[in-house]
């Protein structure tokens, strides 16, 4: 397995995503990396990621598989096209589409396992399959259309926001 997260590839400027954003203190700090020819990623719920007791909130679940997704069609366009991610071009993408089922309740206070198999490779198009799984049970399936980012949510002239200003906009 490779020891550089996808997410650690993306220029500063990209890399303020609340799933997965390195530059995002606030956020979950996913991490993707390659298994062989699927994607994996492992991500610990925290107390405040709660539906009902013992239990993870489904729109955690959501925005991991949607990270994760997004991570991986990058990925998966970088091999693709035998470019080494964290070079240019930049290949970064976004969520197209994002499709979740729920097939068991997510327990809370253990890891959980994500992996995603690439199932369609375009030019500005990548498609991922992704199971999420605690303790060995697959609690959700997940599908992810990427999309190339348009140039229009590139940094602007006036650089990033600073999403560091000191004022909490959301909890911990």
């Amino acid at each position: 397995m490779n020891k550089r997260a996808f997410q650690d590839c993306y220029p500063e400027e990209l890399s303020h995503c609340f799933g997965c954003g390195k530059n995002n203190a606030e956020g979950h700090q996913l991490k993707s990396y390659w298994d062989g020819d699927e994607t994996i990623a492992h991500f610990l719920p925290k107390s405040c990621h709660i539906a009902i007791p013992g239990f993870v909130y489904g729109g955690l679940i959501a925005s991991l598989i949607d990270c994760h997704g997004t991570a991986s069609a990058s990925a998966a366009a970088c091999r693709a096209a035998g470019i080494e991610m964290g070079t240019k071009p930049n290949l970064r993408f976004v969520t197209g589409s994002l499709k979740v089922v729920y097939l068991a309740p997510t327990p809370l206070g253990v890891e959980l396992e994500l992996r995603g198999v690439i199932t369609e490779i375009k030019e500005r198009k990548v498609i991922v399959d992704i199971s999420l799984s605690a303790e060995g049970r697959t609690c959700a399936k997940g599908q992810v259309v990427a999309v190339l980012m348009p140039e229009n949510m590139g940094p602007k002239s006036e650089g990033p926001q600073n999403i560091d200003s000191g004022k909490r906009s959301c909890p911990a």
